[in-house]
């Protein structure tokens, strides 16, 4: 049957304004970094947008905004950002009167562990502080689900608990080894989990560690139970290999930035164990070893 030019173009139209006034009514949500990301999916509504600001492969330290991320900031119902010891690109901007009255920084969620460092959302205990926040910040927005918010998150709360349990039971094998990580970020998770955490090589990833400190680690290392070294994709990896020369280690790689994991309900989830799956890499019998002539990689 053919419908009519003058019906078709009022069903094209209304068609047409439905879907423009559905996407103006789409909660608009801008997370600085990807694991801020997955804890915020696993507690916004299925009609709410989420984007992250930095791309695989980027330090949040120091990244450059393209325009396009300006105007999606512009855009933003809500922005969720660690704060301004993680992200330090974004301090000046959303600390800004255009931004401030939209920005959440959830690095407050964790003041009372009296802790500096910036990588809260390694901690599934304070990711789960991280997701109640969300909550409460989202279930303030106009036309909102009230009731698919918190299922949402007493989802996330169980999903986070039965994740801890499973991961505390895979880790079992690794708490004699001797590990050593890139730089901090690691020390969350470690602690968490009982983990052997022997030493740091750079508190500061930006910056090249000094002699004395290399040393310090050398030694450490030397000493070390299978040390294992977890290093991370965003930095340059030449250094390390040039300061464990000659020296019986083992690596692994582990991604903070959750850089392959995607962003769905159960992500932060997959997160956690993607971590475990890196950290049992250190095992000798599944370990690279720097020694032995491998690179590391």
């Amino acid at each position: 049957m053919r419908v009519p030019g003058i019906a078709l173009s009022w069903a094209l139209g209304a068609s047409t304004l439905f879907i423009s006034a559905a996407l103006q009514a789409e909660t608009r949500i801008v997370t600085s970094i990807k694991p801020v990301e997955l804890i915020v999916r696993a507690v916004a509504t299925e009609d709410m947008q989420t984007t992250t600001l930095v791309p695989p492969g980027s330090s949040p330290h120091n990244y450059n905004m393209k325009p396009s991320q300006r105007r999606a900031l512009e855009n933003a119902d809500v922005i969720f950002w660690v704060g301004p010891e993680m992200e330090t690109f974004l301090s000046r901007l959303l600390s800004g009167q255009d931004f401030r009255n939209r920005t959440v920084p959830l690095m407050e969620t964790e003041q009372k562990t009296n802790s500096e460092d910036p990588h809260i959302w390694l901690d599934p205990v304070l990711a789960v502080e991280m997701a109640e926040t969300i909550h409460g910040i989202l279930s303030k927005l106009e036309s909102v689900d009230d009731e698919a918010l918190d299922r949402n998150l007493e989802q996330f709360k169980a999903r986070v608990r039965e994740t801890e349990s499973a991961i505390r039971d895979r880790l079992l094998p690794v708490h004699d080894i001797s590990l050593f990580s890139y730089h901090s970020a690691f020390s969350r998770f470690a602690n968490h989990y009982d983990l052997k955490l022997e030493g740091v090589l750079t508190l500061n990833p930006e910056l090249s560690p000094g002699a004395r400190h290399i040393a310090e680690v050398q030694e450490k290392l030397r000493k070390g139970d299978h040390p294992c070294l977890l290093t991370e994709p965003q930095f340059n990896q030449q250094w390390w290999k040039t300061i464990t020369q000659d020296l019986d280690v083992t690596f692994s790689t582990w991604d903070p930035l959750a850089t392959d994991i995607e962003a769905t309900a159960n992500g932060y989830n997959n997160f956690q164990h993607s971590i475990a799956d890196a950290i049992l890499k250190c095992l000798p019998q599944d370990a690279q070893h720097q020694g032995n002539g491998d690179d590391g990689q």
